[in-house]
């Protein structure tokens, strides 16, 4: 019989640790004199308690090492447990959220998709802004944990291939597990912190300079205005995305880099990819809205490198309604969001590697075409690939495209709108944020769907986070058979 202890052992420390993390929004609320405050202690004795109880129970049976299934179980779990106490705020505090929409909030930003469904944002309690910050902080650092452990050794959606020796991205020079993983943390909070007096610097206050570098660096996108980071124009939008293309870079790279190796930072072709791909989007994108909009050239390059590299890092900011900016780049919008950013980053959606690998094996497969009788081999980084691989990904790609679909129709028969209910799947599974259309584009917020879209959308995020097949796994007969 599967053993849960270790399991639930896990998630109960890091309950705990989430529920201490409320005191620091507690802290704000009192400095700035509301009554909002009590809010965070009463969800943070029971976030903590809850924790320390689930932990205990566990206790006698930790173990060394967990099992594959109890692998999966817990990177599922982790993302099932803290969603649910980080509602707790919301649900308590001013907002006075249903379940529904709590649940949706902290999942949203757990997951550092960004989707919301509050609104009047300039009117909450800062404690709750900067919680909604902490969540989605949180969850950044986390998934780069989850990148680098779990989903290699889980042989998730191509992922085994940054751990088999060929791919060995750490390098001879690099410390031991445990102490890259504090340099990852320690490069995590710097760049945060680097942020957070560059937007200071370029004109924001203290509060949402810190807010926006915890959402910036996650590539989240929760912001402190409903206008999202349309309240703030120029420079600052540039530091942005500059910030967030940080973020959607290979932390493991950083860590070669502090270590005095910075060839791999250069030589890693899906910083290449990922970095020329962004360029010319920007490019297209800029070119497209300065003849479609009377503005200047400048302002047109601004705007289309700030959203671009918003949407497609899946951070989700927006700073224009483009919405209004026609039916070909609102078009593109779509697309952009499902290329997402470089593997051991902060960012979702398919990944720049996956494109790389599959445009790879198409190559060969025509290359087969006209050479039957030929040996060809798919090469990533100028090293061959194994089927194994390409076989995940090529299944991961295929899951995507129908989950997406199915997402999509379960969306509609709730009652949305076609390009709400496409948009939508497709925003919840690449965690992006926004989607398009009036309801839930970037001029607009998730407040207005019904209980079971919403629901939907979650369990979306959920399986957007960690690859889809992390979920998928759990859910066969054959998983729970010994």
């Amino acid at each position: 019989m599967l053993d849960l202890r270790p399991v639930g052992y896990v998630i109960g420390l890091l309950v705990s640790v989430l529920g201490a993390t409320m005191l620091l929004p507690m802290l704000v609320d009192i400095a700035e004199g509301r009554e909002h405050w009590p809010v965070f202690i009463q969800s943070a004795l029971i976030t903590v308690l809850s924790g320390s109880l689930i932990a205990l129970a566990c206790a006698n049976g930790v173990k060394e090492g967990l099992t594959i299934q109890q692998t999966f179980l817990l990177t599922t779990g982790v993302w099932v447990a803290l969603p649910l106490f980080g509602a707790l705020p919301f649900i308590f505090g001013a907002t006075e959220a249903r379940f529904v929409d709590a649940f949706f909030e902290a999942m949203s930003g757990l997951t550092t998709t960004g989707s919301t469904v509050l609104s009047g944002l300039e009117e909450l309690p800062k404690g709750l802004l900067l919680w909604r910050g902490i969540l989605q902080w949180l969850g950044g650092i986390g998934i780069i944990v989850v990148a680098m452990v779990f989903l290699p050794e889980l042989r998730v959606g191509g992922m085994q291939i940054f751990k088999s020796e060929s791919f060995d991205t750490m390098g001879k020079i690099l410390p031991r597990a445990g102490q890259i993983a504090s340099q990852i943390s320690s490069i995590y909070l710097g760049l945060t912190m680097v942020c957070a007096l560059t937007y200071l610097a370029l004109g924001m206050n203290a509060f949402d300079a810190t807010v926006h570098a915890l959402t910036t660096v996650s590539t989240g996108g929760f912001a402190n205005y409903d206008a999202s980071f349309g309240v703030f124009k120029g420079n600052i939008e540039v530091a942005a995305a500059f910030f967030m293309v940080l973020a959607a870079l290979p932390f493991v790279r950083y860590v070669q880099l502090i270590n005095g190796q910075p060839k791999p930072l250069w030589r890693d072709s899906q910083i290449r990819v990922f970095i020329l791909t962004l360029l010319a989007i920007v490019t297209i994108m800029a070119v497209a809205l300065f003849q479609l909009s009377p503005q200047a050239w400048g302002t047109s390059l601004r705007e289309a490198l700030f959203n671009v590299t918003s949407i497609m890092t899946g951070t989700g900011y927006a700073s224009a309604n483009y919405m209004t900016w026609g039916p070909l780049l609102i078009s593109m919008f779509f697309f952009i969001g499902l290329i997402g950013g470089c593997a051991g980053s902060t960012t979702c959606s398919i990944k720049i590697f996956r494109y790389q690998l599959l445009f790879a094996s198409i190559r060969m497969q025509l290359r087969r075409i006209r050479s039957p009788n030929g040996v060809f081999v798919v090469r990533y980084d100028r090293r061959p690939v194994s089927d194994d691989v390409l076989s995940s990904v090529i299944s991961f790609f295929m899951f995507f495209v129908v989950t997406l679909g199915l997402l999509a129709v379960a969306l509609s028969l709730t009652g949305l709108d076609f390009i709400t209910s496409l948009s939508g799947a497709a925003t919840a599974l690449s965690n992006v944020g926004p989607g398009l259309g009036d309801e839930i584009g970037p001029a607009g917020n998730f407040a207005g769907l019904n209980d079971t879209a919403k629901w939907l959308l979650s369990a979306g995020m959920l399986l957007g986070r960690l690859e889809l097949l992390a979920v998928y796994a759990i859910l066969t007969v054959n998983f729970w058979r010994d």
